[in-house]
């Protein structure tokens, strides 16, 4: 009978008797672990694989704690004159699998998560916005983020921009950063048609 367990971010076979070396855990040298996340347990032709775990798990009892070899980092850069020498010692823990297959620990139920709230219809641009002004997408160069800004501004109708002065001109131009566009988009042209077209 084996298992295929995991734990430090790293899977590992195992069968009964067996030692190994993992990720250094919290446990001191004669106690025992149970380790939850069982991925696979085999018993000849009879296979359990876990989606991603299985409810079981594996007991094994720790041999010893220790530091492995020091291994060698050299950082060589050529022609930079550039040389780094460090050294690394990986902490472990040292188990011996005593027994598979046994009760795992009871799994959190996840929360049901809130039902969303519906979305409501997009407008499309034949719509009239809800504040009863007139629909200035119609307008070209208007979309609806500038309808939006222009709202703020209380301008929502066609006659108030056919009506704009000068000094209006400037000040929306200066508002919405337009630079112009007022005039190069022709929109009081626009707005006095689109009047006419409803009279």
């Amino acid at each position: 009978m084996y298992a295929v367990i995991k734990t430090g971010g790293k899977q590992y076979r195992v069968a009964v008797g067996d030692k190994l070396k993992v990720e250094s855990l919290k446990a001191q040298e004669g106690d025992t672990v149970t380790l939850d996340h069982v991925l696979m347990i085999g018993d000849g032709d009879k296979v359990e694989v876990g989606t991603p775990t299985l409810d079981k798990s594996v007991e094994a009892t720790v041999v010893r704690n220790g530091r492995g070899k020091k291994l060698r980092i050299v950082k060589f850069r050529r022609r930079q004159n550039s040389r780094t020498r460090t050294g690394h010692r990986q902490n472990f823990t040292e188990l011996e699998i005593t027994k598979i297959g046994g009760a795992g620990a009871a799994k959190a139920a996840k929360p049901a998560k809130a039902a969303k709230p519906a979305k409501a219809a997009p407008k499309t641009a034949a719509e009239k916005p809800a504040t009863g002004g007139d629909d200035l997408t119609r307008i070209s160069g208007v979309g609806p983020v500038i309808v939006g800004k222009l709202a703020a501004m209380g301008i929502t109708s066609f006659q108030q921009i056919a009506d704009f002065t000068p000094e209006d001109i400037e000040r929306v131009d200066n508002e919405l950063n337009f630079k112009g566009r007022i005039e190069r988009d022709e929109w009081l042209k626009q707005a006095t048609e689109f009047l006419n077209e409803e009279a």
